[in-house]
């Protein structure tokens, strides 16, 4: 397994619900209208609070300022994950539980904040850009990693990485809950080509069919039904996470998935926004379900986290969690 710095620089925002009516002009264009933007790194996730935008500097200035609109400070880059050498055409993402130890808890030892989005072809891990040095310090040794120069990967080299941060262990971290609501979830992608043909319905998902609710408390213990919708559109290649009701709503035809049409739990991570300062929320997740051999898709939001299992394992893996909060109180 190799890793790929991809070229995008990322920000991070959240749009309020309440504010969604005055950016739909700019999502339509990011969406549906790819020969008008420049923008190819594309991540739209919905949760009941708000909707998390991670976009390249393309995509970004296509979103107005308003009081709606909150953008974290820093600019991200993204790490794609490389399962077969130096190709990023995967079929199936490679899982972050398989990157547990040999990237996650690295970066969180010392003491490097990370973002996670993992989608149907591959998995992208997001730092700050001041941090690249460090990544590069602390993961050159066991991996390599590729960036592109004139069209073609070379290999990052070592005197490009250097090490400033102070290492931590992973046992003095913040230990969060977890929840998870009742609802399936089903992991899917579809031809770019073919996305005139769901326009309808997927503007009637995001922005008519659910509409905001404060009464969905973050710290509930009971989440029932939990809306969940994330939309990617990167270099190209889209992928699609929506519980099985939504699903119901799409052409079967289009909607590709793999050839098992496994289904899905969700793990919510976080009582209260996580914020983008902790360092190893995400390795306190992968780090337990990789030593289970447990698999699991990882997308962050702007406040909260959200890991997608194996439903077979769903019960399993909120014992293991819940053993791990055990042991720090």
């Amino acid at each position: 397994m190799d890793l790929q710095l991809l070229e995008h620089r990322v920000r991070v925002t959240s749009i309020e619900k309440c504010g969604l009516w005055f950016y739909t002009h700019p999502l339509v264009k990011l969406l549906f209208l790819r020969q008008r933007t420049r923008c190819k790194f594309f991540s739209l996730t919905e949760t009941p609070e708000d909707y998390t935008l991670m976009l390249d500097e393309e995509g970004f200035e296509e979103l107005p300022p308003s009081e709606f609109l909150h953008v974290a400070e820093n600019t991200w880059r993204v790490l794609n994950v490389l399962s077969s050498g130096c190709s990023s055409n995967g079929i199936q993402t490679v899982g972050v539980t398989k990157i547990a130890k040999s990237v996650i808890a690295p970066l969180a030892e010392h003491n490097v904040s990370v973002l996670m989005l993992s989608t149907y072809q591959t998995d992208y891990i997001l730092v700050r850009e001041d941090d690249l040095p460090v990544v590069f310090h602390t993961l050159l040794d066991d991996l390599s990693i590729y960036k592109e120069e004139n069209g073609i990967l070379v290999p990052v080299k070592p005197t490009e990485a250097r090490n400033t941060l102070k290492p931590r262990t992973l046992f003095n971290l913040t230990v969060h809950p977890v929840q998870s609501p009742q609802n399936q979830f089903c992991i899917l992608t579809m031809d770019p080509d073919t996305l005139p043909s769901v326009s309808t319905i997927l503007l009637d998902v995001l922005f008519y069919s659910h509409p905001f609710q404060k009464d969905t408390a973050a710290g509930s213990q009971d989440l029932g039904f939990f809306h969940f919708f994330a939309f990617s559109l990167i270099d190209g290649y889209i992928s699609i996470v929506m519980d099985t009701k939504t699903q119901e709503k799409f052409p079967t035809d289009l909607l590709l998935t793999s050839s098992s049409g496994e289904l899905w739990r969700m793990v919510r991570i976080g009582g209260q926004p996580l914020g983008f300062d902790e360092c190893g929320i995400v390795a306190q997740i992968a780090g337990p379900l990789a030593a289970a051999d447990i698999s699991a898709y990882y997308i962050s939001s702007y406040n909260f986290d959200h890991a997608l299992v194996p439903e077979e394992d769903i019960e399993n893996v909120i014992s293991l969690l819940h053993q791990r909060q055990e042991s720090k109180t």
